[in-house]
């Protein structure tokens, strides 16, 4: 790259066109690919391969060679914030993430930042020689998960729930809930203002818990803390771009939008595109949403799929991406056929 030139991912996020669009996929380094299966079988368990810089670059610069996408995300996890803040996490087998929840002010008390930088030192070494490793002009994104997702996880113990607790206690005591909100707010700004000086250049906050609130709660447990976040981040880091991912947020993106000061925003499969063309396109670069299920099934469906949401979003600020992560069961191949079309195409 020349000096001073912007890469293609960066150049989006602050609003021009480029064709072809850059693209990445959430998840793009994982389960599917069969030699990322074979060096987490190297290490004694998630989070350790999380916190071990060697494993973490190495997996995150695979889907680089297989895919030469325009940006790498760092190899790690959503839940190493509540792992640093002392929380008991651990990954299950055939379970995925197991917490020791929290759900009191008792519980709450348990939990501090003091050590925050110390415990996740690992992180930023994989960012500064992820930095030093990728591509020139491949964009390193760092990321966190947003404060009610993680609350989430923190709060029901485990994934895949109906978030009823968390719901239910933000109803019940919304001044204590709001506790950990604040907590998180304060710890994952502080989180992503360190990954910016080991070396990211692009932030996402993945909020895939979103979709569950009520229209008031959404504005106060999504958007507020949202944009607290990218606030506290943009005071030392102005120039560096974020993006948003409030999942299965509907209608209230455009508000997302509006209110919280993202750059981009990423949203999921279920999003009529004529909507997003003409409502969340004029206000910021969107970021999506092939749904990872057709990245499954290939042919000619997932080859349209593709062709339409480059005519659709390719004369605005668009990045290529799913609307959300890659599945374990993707077929290799049928990731590196998108990859390839969107190298390929000419409006």
């Amino acid at each position: 790259m020349k000096p001073g030139e912007k890469r293609k991912l960066v150049r989006v996020l602050n609003g021009e066109v480029v064709s072809p669009p850059p693209f990445w996929f959430m998840r793009q380094a994982g389960r599917y690919l069969p030699e990322y299966r074979k060096v987490r079988e190297t290490a004694k368990n998630f989070l350790d391969f999380c916190y071990t810089p060697d494993l973490a670059v190495e997996v995150t610069l695979q889907p680089l060679r297989r895919l030469h996408a325009d940006a790498a995300i760092m190899f790690s996890d959503i839940l190493v914030i509540p792992d640093a803040l002392g929380q008991d996490v651990a990954f299950k087998e055939g379970e995925g993430p197991v917490l020791q929840p929290v759900r009191s002010l008792e519980d709450l008390s348990v939990l501090n930042k003091d050590r925050l930088h110390e415990h996740l030192a690992p992180v930023y070494e994989i960012l500064t020689r992820l930095r030093q490793e990728i591509p020139d002009e491949t964009t390193l994104i760092g990321f966190a998960g947003a404060p009610w997702t993680i609350a989430i996880y923190m709060v029901e113990g485990r994934g895949g729930t109906e978030c009823g607790r968390a719901r239910t206690w933000a109803y019940e005591d919304p001044d204590g809930f709001g506790l950990l909100i604040n907590l998180l707010v304060e710890t994952i700004s502080e989180y992503l203002i360190k990954q910016i000086e080991a070396g990211a250049e692009v932030i996402q906050l993945f909020d895939s818990w979103a979709g569950v609130l009520s229209e008031t709660q959404f504005r106060r447990w999504v958007i507020e803390p949202n944009r607290q976040i990218v606030e506290r981040v943009k005071a030392v880091y102005p120039d560096v771009p974020i993006i948003g991912f409030p999942r299965n947020a509907g209608v209230l993106y455009r508000d997302f939008v509006e209110q919280t000061g993202v750059d981009g925003v990423s949203f999921d499969h279920t999003m009529p595109l004529a909507w997003v063309k003409e409502h969340i396109q004029p206000l910021c670069a969107v970021q999506g949403n092939l749904d990872n299920h057709a990245l499954i099934v290939g042919g000619q469906m997932l080859e349209d799929s593709v062709i339409k949401l480059l005519k659709m979003f390719s004369d605005g600020p668009f990045v290529f991406n799913l609307g959300h992560g890659i599945l374990p069961s993707t077929p290799p191949e049928n990731v590196e056929r998108v990859a390839e079309i969107i190298r390929n195409w000419q409006p």
